[in-house]
């Protein structure tokens, strides 16, 4: 018999739970230690499947989209989608549901622990102790960045590149730095300007004023390295830059040779350009703070995550409406209604 719902990696037991509760069939297709499923394997697997729900990261292809014909729908567990062919989706009437708001704060609490662990060389302090040099005051190798005012006594200026949920919680939490804070997202600029205790700026502009560049937009064709060498010899010899949104927003060949030179303090990463690989040398600096993609990952928000790419799956096999639709238009396609009329 067919199953219903496909989903090709180690979904948290939450989400297990909904899936279980629905009395659909469910497909898992993973590795004995959760490994992904091969891009063949998955191409075959979606053959008898109405609804697919892949990891947030997981590729999802044209390929996998045109396997069936009669596929519902994509639900992504995450809040980006840019692993799935949205374009294809919809020219096919196939509806894509994303997670978003659940990993919000997670994410914005995630961006400021890189932060505060690249301004204060953290990591780089630990090996320190553990690798048993430690024997006594240390100096300028770990000299480190303020983050509030300081001895100055002069606001740090942290520059936010995307202002959508992420980014304003982002704000919300330097207010305890007492920083100046100013955002670059043209889409957003009304929203900005109206904001309380933030500036808008354009996007040059925010690169030279800015102390703590941190990024938090989707990526697009338009933010697709968004920062490169030239915006990156913008910014000033003791910034920092903070990429917690995604990987090809930044041109981390250009990354690298500016931490090599100096041009900048230092950046941390959570994501990288072609993940899981990195960028050469980008490993080997001591002025990098560099995180295996763990925005979300806490337990109370993956487990959330799941639980609600698991109702968005349900909801587009019994056709209904699912929440979270990042392509809408689908609605009113003829190829859509077909698909949950038959």
């Amino acid at each position: 018999m067919a199953s219903r719902i496909l989903v090709p990696w180690a979904l948290p037991e939450s989400g297990r739970e909904v899936l279980k509760k629905s009395k659909l069939r469910v497909t898992y297709l993973h590795g004995p230690a959760g490994e992904l499923p091969t891009l063949a394997e998955l191409i075959e697997a979606v053959k008898e499947a109405d609804v697919v729900l892949p990891r947030g990261t997981q590729p999802v292809p044209r390929e996998v989209l045109v396997a069936n014909p009669a596929l519902r729908g994509v639900a992504n567990h995450g809040v980006g989608y840019d692993s799935v062919d949205v374009v294809s989706a919809t020219e096919l009437g196939i509806p894509v549901t994303n997670t978003p708001d659940i990993l919000t704060e997670t994410t914005a609490d995630l961006a400021w622990a890189l932060l505060m662990a690249t301004a204060r060389k953290i990591p780089q302090t630990h090996n320190f102790i553990i690798s048993g040099r430690f024997t006594g005051p240390v100096g300028h190798p770990f000299m480190g960045m303020d983050i509030g005012p300081g001895g100055s006594n002069r606001p740090k200026v942290l520059g936010i590149i995307g202002f959508g949920r992420i980014g304003r919680a982002v704000m919300r939490r330097s207010k305890g730095f007492r920083m100046k804070v100013i955002a670059y997202d043209p889409p957003l600029r009304e929203i900005i300007e109206k904001t309380r205790g933030v500036e808008y700026r354009e996007l040059q502009e925010l690169l030279k004023e800015s102390d703590f560049v941190t990024l938090h937009c989707p990526l697009t064709k338009e933010t697709r390295h968004l920062i490169g060498r030239n915006e990156l010899e913008l910014m000033k010899p003791t910034a920092i830059l903070i990429n917690a949104s995604r990987g090809p927003v930044v041109d981390e060949t250009a990354l690298v040779s500016v931490l090599k030179e100096r041009k900048i303090f230092g950046a941390g990463l959570d994501v990288y350009e072609k993940e899981p690989q990195l960028a050469p040398g980008l490993a080997e600096l001591e002025n990098v703070v560099l995180l295996p993609h763990i925005g979300s990952l806490t337990q109370d928000t993956r487990n959330q995550m799941a639980i609600v790419a698991a109702k968005n799956a349900v909801a587009m096999v019994k056709k209904r409406k699912p929440r979270n639709l990042v392509n809408p238009e689908v609605l009113n396609r003829r190829e859509y209604l077909q698909k949950v009329s038959d």
